[in-house]
């Protein structure tokens, strides 16, 4: 595996380790390609804070950060500034705009609340609410629709305890619609070595049946997650028994 474009930073008040170590990691693990993309700031009220991502204010030492070290490492790896991005309907407008002003290289689609974090839920957390597993779904494919995003990160995150019927009958709305978008789906390593509820045999057998196509994603909040996929247990074994084969994960990005 030549890429890894999701990759965090402490900003976002979860994650650990300077970008320095990241990047070094990285080359150490044979890696070509290193994208950054830390969960975006939204321009959310000011009457509200969020503890899992940036703030606005520090969008420009995010790039002017990366922007040094990507000259720094020029002849060793190719580094990206990105960003994960929540789809939402009140703010993707104001944050695409504040975002344009600067050399965004690419972002990927990372969708941890409905309808957003200031007003919704976080869909990780446990349900058998077929209802919430549908906004789930037709919240992810509108976010996919707007052409903007290279990925669909962790397309199964949410935490749907229902039978397997129920979650695939709409989950495999999300897979249509990335066949259709050309949108690959992301096999998040973190999600693998976290033994959260995702990647899920139940999603990804399904889509690679369908035909999808696959990203790996170290989802790396600490540099040494920075790692490929015969490095973590157990995780070619998940891409075998579901038929999925990666090369060498490099993509073709979308600007915005």
């Amino acid at each position: 595996m030549l890429a890894n474009y999701h990759t965090h930073t402490v900003r976002c008040n979860h994650a650990k380790g300077t970008e320095r170590e990241y990047i070094e990691r990285a080359i150490e693990r044979g890696f070509k390609i290193l994208g950054f993309s830390d969960h975006v700031p939204q321009p959310y009220p000011k009457s509200y804070t969020s503890n899992i991502r940036m703030g606005m204010n520090e969008l420009p030492e995010y790039f002017n950060t990366l922007s040094k070290l990507r000259d720094e490492y020029k002849d060793k790896i190719e580094i990206l500034i990105g960003f994960e991005v929540e789809y939402t309907t009140e703010y993707f407008e104001p944050l695409l705009e504040e975002l344009r002003k600067y050399p965004v290289d690419y972002l990927i689609q990372g969708q941890h609340f409905v309808p957003d974090e200031v007003n919704g839920r976080y869909v990780g957390f446990p349900t058998d609410e077929e209802q919430k597993l549908i906004d789930y779904v037709d919240f992810t494919i509108e976010g996919m629709k707007t052409g903007l995003f290279s990925y669909l990160a962790h397309p199964d995150l949410i935490n749907y305890k229902g039978d397997d019927e129920t979650f695939q009958r709409h989950t495999k709305r999300i897979v249509e619609a990335a066949i259709e978008l050309s949108l690959p789906l992301e096999i998040n390593m973190y999600g693998f070595l976290d033994k959260r509820n995702y990647p899920c045999d139940r999603f990804f057998k399904m889509a690679s049946e369908m035909g999808a196509s696959f990203v790996i994603g170290c989802d790396a909040h600490q540099p040494w997650v920075v790692q490929q996929p015969e490095d973590l247990p157990g995780f070619t074994d998940f891409l075998n028994r579901n038929g999925i084969k990666i090369g060498d994960n490099v993509m073709n990005l979308r600007k915005i």
